[in-house]
């Protein structure tokens, strides 16, 4: 392995001589990483692991730590330690890989703990610890952070119907929101964190496609206004939003009564001539719909949503009707019903917050390591969220922006496609203020 080492830092100095770091680092920031930043990354990682497991506790001694001597039992630690055994770094675009084979006795928990530690001992950017299997650990290094300037990754092709690419992972994989899959999705962020971001780039996303999408913006349609003219319906007021939220729950109960007479399990089983068009209502500012004065009308009007959106959440997802909730805040001081429809909201975003509990609402009855990395976004991070993922549990992502400008040139072109929800215009005419 030594040698092998030795070769490859042979190469690396070879490429610099010769004047090509610079050329690949602008042109191709992968191979840069490749033939500079992996060699020596993989060979501190090799040479460092057995005082860097020594140091963080995750080496072990098959001697006991007592001695007798004489009459007297002496207790201490061993002097001698064994460290894991460890694969050979292997390459990443932007970091590498490497799998740790757990002695007995040990868990992976002192593992996630040391990851800190073993980005700083390393000199990457972060080191993540998961366990793919039952005695094995996998550390993954970044070597810089891929989300400060995020590139178009190579499988951001056209978006499949009810499916849009937000952004980009730091896996360097395409930010998806998906909704076939993961069909509601909760969303929070502090002002400037970057929430309304990844709300323009969604709907973007979606105004080409055939789906009728439901704006409900009570700080008077400041944020989906943009996309006035591609939006079936957008309400500004609560009170709207109330009828309008009434009325798909009853359309809602149509769509079953459709499917069974059809023998259908949902929407999808359904021939496309008969089958419902999908709807995606859209909730910028949960806490809008929640938060009373303390007057009868105002309470009902706040018990009437969270009622009407937890069964959207309930049901929607088999009957082609999907909900995104956004906010600056989820917390239970909202009320009983936040908590519910958050349980029923299994897509999980969480932007730069100000308060812990809501980063702990968000994400920790999922991922409890995530509710951590999610505080340690910085106000310069906009844009930056973590988000629940199928392969890695969790990951950061980072959303693209859809200027003002791009907003109304596609809320122009496609404002033709926009499908007409006739029950939806009756209950708002019924229910708009005069």
């Amino acid at each position: 392995m030594a040698d092998l080492i030795l070769v490859v830092l042979a190469l690396v100095a070879v490429v610099w001589l010769l004047g090509g770091g610079e050329w690949l680092r602008r042109r191709r920031p992968d191979w840069h990483w490749y033939l500079t930043g992996y060699p020596l990354t993989a060979a501190r990682v090799v040479l460092t692991w057995r005082k860097v497991a020594q140091l963080n506790d995750l080496s072990v001694s098959y001697r006991p730590p007592r001695r007798v001597l004489g009459a007297v039992v002496v207790k201490g630690t061993a002097l001698r330690s064994t460290p894991p055994r460890i694969s050979f770094p292997r390459a990443l675009p932007n970091g590498l890989s490497l799998l740790v084979r757990l002695r007995p006795g040990q868990t992976p928990a002192p593992f996630v703990e040391a990851a800190e530690a073993l980005a700083h001992t390393w000199g990457v950017h972060s080191a993540r610890v998961t366990s793919p299997r039952r005695g094995v650990v996998l550390i993954t290094a970044t070597a810089r952070d891929p989300l400060d300037e995020p590139r178009m990754p190579d499988d951001s092709g056209s978006p499949s119907l009810l499916s849009a690419v937000v952004g980009v992972l730091e896996t360097g994989r395409a930010w998806v929101m998906d909704f076939r899959r993961v069909p509601h999705w909760l969303i929070v962020g502090a002002t400037q964190s970057g929430k309304s971001t990844l709300l323009a780039r969604l709907v973007a996303q979606l105004a080409p496609q055939p789906v009728a999408l439901v704006g409900i913006d009570c700080k008077g349609g400041m944020e989906l206004g943009l996309f006035g003219d591609r939006l079936s319906v957008l309400t500004t007021c609560r009170r709207e939003a109330v009828a309008v939220l009434s009325a798909l729950v009853t359309d809602m109960q149509e769509r079953m009564q459709l499917c069974r007479r059809a023998g259908a399990r949902s929407v999808w089983d359904l021939p496309e001539k008969s089958r419902p068009v999908p709807v995606v209502v859209i909730v910028d500012e949960l806490a809008e719909l929640y938060l009373t004065s303390g007057s009868k009308e105002d309470r009902a009007e706040a018990e009437q949503c969270s009622s009407y959106l937890l069964r959207l959440a309930q049901l929607g997802a088999a009957l082609g009707v999907h909900l995104v909730v956004a906010g600056q805040r989820v917390g239970s001081d909202l009320g009983p019903g936040v908590t519910a429809l958050r349980a029923q909201l299994t897509g999980r975003i969480c932007h730069r917050v100000n308060d812990p509990g809501t980063a702990e609402m968000t994400l920790g009855d999922l991922h409890k390591d995530a509710v951590i990395v999610a505080q340690t976004i910085g106000t310069g991070q906009k844009g930056v969220a973590v988000t629940t993922d199928d392969t890695d549990g969790w990951v950061r992502g980072r959303s693209w922006l859809t200027t003002p400008e791009e907003a109304r040139r596609i809320t122009s072109e496609h404002a033709g496609i926009a499908p007409r929800l006739p029950f939806l215009s009756a209950a708002l005419g019924g229910g708009e203020q005069e």
